[in-house]
């Protein structure tokens, strides 16, 4: 059988931890960032955990868990 592909664009921004949990960036932190307050800007340079649901859909982006 070959081998699966892994979806590039998910495996430059997603990745998988030790426990299996995916991580990956917030959104909302490249322009714009005058109107914003510090406090909301430190907020989402900070990582964060894909939902139980997103998780599947990226499991089988990232096969091998690149």
């Amino acid at each position: 059988m070959p081998k699966m592909k892994t979806k590039k664009n998910a495996r430059k921004r997603l990745r998988v931890t030790k426990s299996g949990k995916i991580k990956c960036y917030r959104a909302g932190r490249r322009h714009l960032l005058t109107s914003k307050r510090g406090k909301r800007k430190r907020y989402l340079g900070k990582p964060t955990y894909l939902a139980k649901g997103d998780e599947k859909v990226v499991k089988l982006m990232l096969p091998y868990g690149a």
